[in-house]
């Protein structure tokens, strides 16, 4: 897949030959991404770990699962600084998936994560012609809140527990974004 260009930023898959980029952005955002995420195991942050998922996202990719996408700023192209993940992308009836993001903690709140997902989502509903794309956000993750609703995404409710995140059941607001290109 070619990469993405936005203004400020390039946004692309990668193979397992960036391991040693993403190893850097997860190290230096460990403490930082840990109010959200799943707790990570030590072997997590290695470079042989982080080759082998970027080889299993390339498997989800060419199987129809799943998109994960990495972001860099264009005046520093050697560092990323987040990335955007779509998973569970179901095909037949529903055509819809999950999105889910993450931002290194010195580049948050400067537009950059709205900025890459509003061409990811564009590129979701115009080349893979996905009818709904789903964002889970915990309701205290008020950032992350505001970054859907500059986008359109409405609040379809609440489930409880939905998520084990650094070892504890989250509650989430359901969010979601239709097609609005497309009728059938």
């Amino acid at each position: 897949m070619e990469a993405i260009e936005t203004p400020r930023l390039i946004i692309q898959q990668l193979n397992a030959d960036h391991a040693k980029d993403v190893l850097e952005f997860y190290v230096q955002n460990q403490d930082f991404l840990l109010e959200w995420e799943a707790r990570k195991s030590e072997d997590f942050y290695t470079l042989q770990a982080q080759e082998k998922l970027l080889l299993d996202d390339q498997v989800n990719f060419e199987a129809g699962k799943a998109l994960k996408l990495w972001i860099y700023k264009k005046e520093d192209d050697s560092r990323i600084i987040g990335c955007i993940h779509f998973s569970t992308i179901i095909r037949s009836i529903m055509q819809s998936c999950f999105v889910g993001y993450k931002m290194d903690g010195l580049e948050n709140g400067k537009g950059y994560i709205t900025e890459a997902l509003h061409a990811a989502v564009d590129l979701m509903f115009s080349k893979y012609n996905l009818h709904r794309i789903e964002a889970p956000i915990m309701p205290r993750n008020i950032a992350s809140i505001r970054v859907v609703e500059k986008l359109g995404f409405e609040q379809d409710g609440l489930t409880k527990k939905m998520l084990l995140v650094n070892g504890v059941w989250e509650d989430h607001l359901r969010f979601s974004l239709l097609n609005p290109t497309q009728t059938c």
